[in-house]
C-alpha cells in the first residue's frame, strides 16, 4: 500500500473510511491530514506525479459515494481556522465545520445568512454539494462565496473571485470536489442576529392550502410529515436583532435528546423489527408531537441535535409543484406499503447562479427522503426518483440517487460550462472518482462532446 508523506507530518495508513451513517465504505490508498495549503500542494503533486487520484473529504456527513476512492484521500479537517475578517467578509479554512464556524463568526458580531439544520459539514463539503437551509429569500450556502483558493492537478493554487474569475468561480462554487482541492473560503456573513423558532403540529391538509403564504410570509419556514400519517410538523424562524432570551439548556436537551432521538430510535428499533408495524408507529410519532419553541443566537437555533441514523435522498424541484409533488410521494408509500418510518422533509430557497447549484434559475423546494438504519432503502428511494423525475427533480449531489450524466445534463442550463472549466482545471480527472463519472461524465466524453 503507497504511503505519502507530507513535510514530516505521517499521515498515510492503512485505510478504511466509512461516512456518518455508515453506508458507505472506501479504501483510499492513502489517507494525508494536512495543515495548510502548502501540504495539500505536496499532496496532490504527489499523487499525481504516481498517477493516483485524489478526493478530499471533510466530516462524512454525505450519503452518497462522493467521496470514496481507492487513490489519495485528503482530509481536511486539522484545517479549520478562521484567517481573517474585513468587515462582513471571513475568510476561513475549508475544513472548518459549520458547528466551529458558529461562536467563531460571533465573536466578530457576524453570523452566516442562512443554514441548514445539520453543522457537522466542513465548509468545503457543504459547498461542494450546494448544501441548504429553507427560506425563499435566502440562497444555499454556495451563493455567499465571494472567493476560493483552489489547488489544481499539476499543484498549481488557483485565486477565484467574482471580479477577475466570475466563471471560474460560479465553477467552483458547487464543484463535487471534481476541479481541485478548495483550502480557502471568502464568505459574505451578515450581522449578528437571533432566531425564535417555533414547531407547531398541524393537519397537512392546511399546511398545503396555505403553502405560498406559509413560505412568503416567514423567514424561515420547513415541514415534516410522516408517511401513513396526516399531521405535519412545522418549524417557522423569525430573524431579529433583539437580545435573545435563549431557551433553557435543559429544555432543549428533553426535547431533542431524550424525545428527538432516544424516543424515536425506540420506535424505531420497533418498525425496524416489525415492518407490518410501521404505520402505527409512525401514528404514534405524529400523536406525539407538540408545540415547542425556541430562542437564541442564530447558529445554536438553525442546528439540531441528530443521533438516530438513516441514509437520505433529495431532490430540488421548482417550488410551484411542491404540494403535488409531496402528495404523490405520500400516495406511492401508502399504496405500495413501504416501510418507511422517517419524515418526508420540506424546505425551500431562492434560486442562485452556481453552474451545478441544485437551485440554479429557479426558486426552490427541497422535499427530502429518509430510511432509517439497516432496513433496505433501495426500492423507496427509486420509486421517490421516479416521481421526482416528473418534476424536473435535481437530486442532492450529496445524497442518494441514481441519476446519470447523461439524465442530469438537460437540467442544468450551464452544465456544458461546467465540464469546460472542469476539463481546463482537471484535464486527466485527477480529482475523478466512479461516482463523479457516473454524475458528471467521463473526460473522454467531456472533451469529444
Amino acid at each position: 500500500m503507497t504511503a505519502i508523506r507530507t513535510a514530516g507530518r505521517t499521515t498515510a495508513r492503512t485505510a478504511t473510511w466509512t461516512n456518518w451513517a455508515g453506508d458507505r465504505t472506501s479504501h483510499p490508498t492513502s489517507v494525508v491530514r494536512p495543515r495548510d495549503e502548502e501540504e495539500v500542494v505536496r499532496a496532490v503533486r504527489t499523487a499525481t506525479e504516481r498517477g493516483l487520484t485524489v478526493r478530499a473529504v471533510g466530516s462524512g456527513h454525505s450519503f452518497s459515494d462522493l467521496v470514496c476512492t481507492d487513490g489519495v484521500m485528503i482530509d481536511l479537517s486539522h484545517m479549520n481556522r478562521v484567517l481573517s475578517v474585513d468587515e462582513h467578509h471571513v475568510t476561513l479554512q475549508a475544513g472548518i465545520t459549520l458547528r466551529e464556524l458558529g461562536p467563531r463568526n460571533a465573536e466578530y458580531g457576524l453570523s452566516l445568512e442562512n443554514q441548514g439544520d445539520i453543522d457537522a459539514q466542513t465548509m468545503a463539503g457543504a459547498l461542494a454539494t450546494a448544501t441548504h437551509g429553507t427560506g425563499r429569500a435566502f440562497g444555499n450556502l454556495s451563493s455567499r462565496v465571494v472567493g476560493m483558493r483552489l489547488v489544481t492537478a499539476d499543484g498549481t493554487v488557483r485565486q477565484l473571485d467574482r471580479t477577475t474569475t466570475p466563471e471560474l468561480l460560479r465553477a467552483a462554487r458547487v464543484s463535487l470536489g471534481a476541479l481541485g482541492i478548495v483550502t480557502e473560503v471568502t464568505v459574505a456573513c451578515v450581522p449578528a442576529f437571533a432566531l425564535r423558532r417555533v414547531d407547531r403540529p398541524r393537519p397537512l391538509d392546511d399546511v398545503l392550502a396555505e403553502l405560498d403564504q406559509l413560505v412568503d410570509t416567514h423567514d424561515h419556514f420547513e415541514f415534516f410529515i410522516w408517511p401513513y400519517t396526516r399531521t405535519a410538523m412545522t418549524r417557522t424562524s423569525t430573524r431579529t436583532d433583539d437580545t435573545p432570551s435563549p431557551t433553557p439548556l435543559w429544555k432543549r436537551r428533553l426535547r431533542e435528546e431524550f424525545t428527538e432521538n432516544t424516543v424515536l430510535g425506540a420506535l424505531c428499533r420497533v418498525g425496524r423489527r416489525f415492518p407490518s408495524l410501521v404505520p402505527t408507529v409512525n401514528a404514534t410519532v405524529a400523536r406525539s408531537m407538540s408545540e415547542s419553541r425556541v430562542e437564541d443566537v442564530a447558529h445554536r437555533v438553525y442546528a439540531t441535535t441528530r443521533k438516530v441514523k438513516f441514509t437520505e435522498s433529495e431532490y430540488a424541484i421548482p417550488r410551484r409543484h411542491c404540494a403535488e409533488a409531496l402528495t404523490a410521494c405520500l400516495d406511492l408509500v401508502e399504496r405500495r406499503h413501504l416501510a418507511i418510518l422517517f419524515p418526508f422533509e420540506v424546505r425551500f430557497t431562492a434560486s442562485d447562479d452556481a453552474y451545478l447549484s441544485t437551485a440554479e434559475g429557479r426558486e426552490t423546494c427541497y422535499i427530502a427522503a429518509h430510511q432509517y438504519q439497516g432496513m433496505d432503502a433501495d426500492p423507496f428511494f427509486r420509486a421517490f426518483e421516479d416521481v421526482m423525475a416528473t418534476y424536473g427533480g435535481r437530486p442532492h449531489w450529496g445524497k442518494r440517487h441514481t441519476r446519470t450524466a447523461s439524465d442530469l445534463r438537460p437540467l442544468y442550463p450551464h452544465w456544458d460550462d461546467f465540464a469546460e472549466r472542469r476539463t481546463e482545471l482537471d484535464p486527466t480527472g485527477t480529482f475523478g472518482n466512479a461516482h463523479t463519472r457516473r454524475v458528471l461524465g467521463t473526460h473522454d466524453e467531456v472533451v469529444t462532446r
